[in-house]
């Protein structure tokens, strides 16, 4: 299967194998072949032919055994090796020559050691390269697919977490990929669980892959240490968001102790947090930070899939509890539904007069003690037109009179399932009615907080599918891997106005003479004066850069000083000159626009104010290439600087349509020479009053192979 080009390898015969060889079963009940055997014949449904591989035994458990993978009849789908590390290299070349096609490795003790282990990797790709069969892991935990109540795994867990559900769970790590699935126990259903260790052939995006295809899943969950290959990531993610299916994923490595972490674990490389995020927005992937987090956003995307403008009711039996739900709901920009008058009437008729009838609700404890009042006034509430998700805070546990309340719930929603109905079970201490949601499907959350962000994650996710453009494929222009030099200032801008963005009028003067004569011809009553070498990046920092020449005399003056500072910060031979440009006449907003290539993703393009402002705020928008109209527009608009642009405060405004064009120009540009370009940036870019477009004052050029004058 190829997705933008890429190849996926069908996984189906990983995930529910016809046939499985297991090579290391062993009749010893606490061995990791003993325990894969276990849960294999025990606590799975597998209905198709198993053989066993173990030099020592003819039979184990009344089951026939061979001495060794060669001795099979024929090619299983499946390999399952639980052998020492020694043994792995030798067991997947017979596999391979078998010509079985999938192997799931248990064994440790390869690239997360080092570089020794790297190696014997290094031998398993070849193996992959050579006979087609394709590796899960090795280091890793197996293969769990609830839904056919199949164990490929080594866990005694595996026969306690078998509640199957619409959700796939794609990890490289093990133990926040369990702490997720034992989420079972608040009614999180599970289908799959794929947990590829190191990823030594098989990856995380390739689970993704397959997901993106199953049936049986509606929503994939990924928790990532690293992403190896940036194009193959993405592909697969957007091969998800095409087939509808949302992916909610914790990316660890963030902070710098998180990345040396998380490369001593899977040797992953961490990467950059804030591209990884920005990657992930554009992507539609819902990116959390905590398990907790991770669990509410897909369950409740489990339930429905958003359209992005939905609005919320609050129901609860305790005022206050509803008054700090609804204070949570605004002060996450979220919007309560103003009730039809019809939903008022019903609540009126149905609770005492003391009660709150608008939103939010708040029924009083009347609810806990009339079964018929508590069903009747939830129904109300969630089949009110106006009402799309339903919080219920439940701040105690009050025995039978919560219980009842949850049987109300469940009832509810069993007959309004177009609305979800969101339980949020507040109190340390759990009982019957805890478990009677849980039963009834409605997945209760722990805090307000909690579920309030995971609604909010669950509207955005919406918003952003409703302005996917399902044509749009990224760069992914990664190639990158000469040597790096840099263009100059002057260069640099002549290649911009190629691309059709605008620039000063400028010209590189050699001497002092003809910085005098440049003044007079180009500039418009003032000049600004700038080092022109490639050599030297942060011009102002060497005393590189002057403002406001007025005369032939001050441009004769201002070359000879900045030639000299350019003289003591590189070697003379690699000055081209000093630049002289107009001036640019106020109003104008400094703006930055910079592309590098990521290592991991390619190209991305990142917007913000410009100056010393972009370091001292940070206010910035990032987006991978090609940007479009539309993606070049929201970049600018999710800016705080966005507000300046439009006109502050009675101000007038600047000329955002022109920067919109410069945005695509540059992306363009830079798309058309991905092979070359490292780095583009303007720094500042002024945008002017509108009508007037935008000019860039300043621009560095990184480029690998040969000068850009010569492309």
């Amino acid at each position: 299967m190829s997705s933008q080009g890429i190849w996926f390898n069908d996984l189906s015969r990983l995930v529910n194998p016809r046939s499985i060889v297991l090579v290391g079963a062993s009749e010893k009940p606490d061995s990791i072949g003993g325990r894969t055997l276990e849960n294999l014949t025990t606590f799975s449904e597998f209905k198709g032919d198993l053989y066993l591989v173990n030099p020592g035994r003819a039979e184990i458990h009344g089951r026939p055994c061979v001495a060794s993978v060669n001795d099979l009849k024929e090619a299983p789908d499946l390999a399952i090796l639980a052998v020492r590390a020694d043994m792995v290299i030798p067991t997947l070349r017979d596999c391979g020559n078998l010509g079985i096609k999938f192997a799931i490795v248990f064994t440790s003790g390869f690239g997360e050691t080092g570089e020794d282990g790297r190696a014997v990797e290094a031998e398993m790709r070849e193996i992959v390269a050579r006979t087609g069969m394709r590796i899960y892991g090795p280091n890793c935990p197996g293969l769990n697919n609830m839904n056919a109540r199949l164990g490929l795994t080594f866990s005694p867990a595996w026969r306690i977490d078998r509640r199957p559900g619409p959700i796939g769970v794609a990890t490289q790590g093990g133990g926040l990929g369990r702490s997720f699935i034992q989420a079972m126990d608040r009614g999180v259903g599970v289908g799959l669980w794929c947990s590829g260790g190191n990823e030594v052939d098989l990856e995380v995006s390739d689970y993704i892959h397959y997901m993106a295809d199953a049936p049986d899943i509606e929503v994939i969950v990924t928790t990532l240490e690293g992403v190896r290959n940036g194009p193959r990531f993405m592909a697969a993610a957007l091969h998800a968001a095409r087939r509808g299916k949302p992916i909610v994923a914790i990316k660890v490595g963030k902070s710098e102790y998180g990345a040396k972490a998380a490369q001593s674990h899977t040797a992953a490389i961490a990467g950059s947090a804030e591209i990884n995020s920005a990657v992930f927005r554009q992507l539609g992937i819902i990116e959390v930070d905590d398990i907790d987090e991770l669990i509410d956003v897909a369950s409740l995307l489990a339930r429905r899939k958003p359209t992005g403008n939905e609005q919320l009711a609050v129901y609860s039996f305790s005022g206050g509890t509803a008054a700090l739900c609804s204070d949570m709901v605004g002060m996450a920009g979220l919007k309560l539904a103003e009730f039809a008058p019809a939903t008022i009437e019903a609540l009126k008729e149905a609770l005492p007069g003391f009660a709150a009838f608008s939103n939010p609700v708040d029924v009083t404890a009347e609810v806990l003690v009339n079964t018929e009042v508590s069903y009747a006034t939830l129904k109300a509430t969630a089949s009110d037109p106006n009402t799309d998700l339903v919080l219920v805070p439940i701040p105690v546990e009050y025995g039978k009179t919560t219980a009842m309340l949850a049987d109300s719930m469940v009832r509810v929603q069993s007959e309004q399932t177009a609305t979800p109905i969101v339980p949020v079970w507040m109190s340390d201490r759990t009982g019957e009615g805890q478990r009677k949601l849980i039963d009834g499907g409605l997945m209760p959350m722990r805090a307000v907080g909690n579920a309030v962000l995971a609604v909010k994650r669950f509207i955005e996710y919406g918003r952003w599918k409703a302005g996917f453009d399902h044509q749009w494929q990224p760069l992914a222009s990664v190639a990158g891997t000469g040597a790096t030099a840099n263009l100059s200032e002057a260069k640099t801008k002549a290649l911009l106005e190629t691309a059709g963005v605008s620039t000063p009028r400028g010209v590189v003067a050699r001497s002092p003479a003809e910085a005098a004569l440049a003044f007079r011809n180009v500039a418009n009553g003032k000049a600004v004066m700038k080092i022109v070498s490639a050599a030297i990046t942060h011009k102002t920092d060497i005393g590189g850069v002057r403002l406001g020449i007025a005369s032939d005399g001050a441009a004769m003056a201002a070359y000879e000083e900045i030639h000299a500072n350019g003289s003591k910060a590189c070697p003379a031979s690699e000055i081209e000159g000093v630049l002289v440009e107009p001036m640019l006449p106020a109003p104008f907003i400094e703006a930055v626009v910079g592309i590098h290539r990521d290592p991991v993703f390619g190209h991305v393009c990142t917007f913000g104010l410009g100056g010393v402002s972009i370091e001292l705020f940070k206010d910035v928008s990032r987006r991978l290439l090609p940007l479009t109209p539309v993606s070049a527009r929201a970049m600018i608009t999710e800016t705080r600087c966005y507000e300046l642009l439009k006109g502050y405060r009675g101000q007038p405004a600047f000329d955002i349509d022109a920067l919109v064009d410069v945005l695509v120009k540059l992306s363009d540009f830079v798309v058309g020479h991905a092979a070359t370009i490292d780095e583009l940036e303007i720094n500042p870019l002024a945008v002017r009053p509108q009508g007037q477009g935008v000019t860039a004052l300043d621009a560095v050029l990184s480029y690998q192979g040969k000068e850009p004058a010569t492309w």
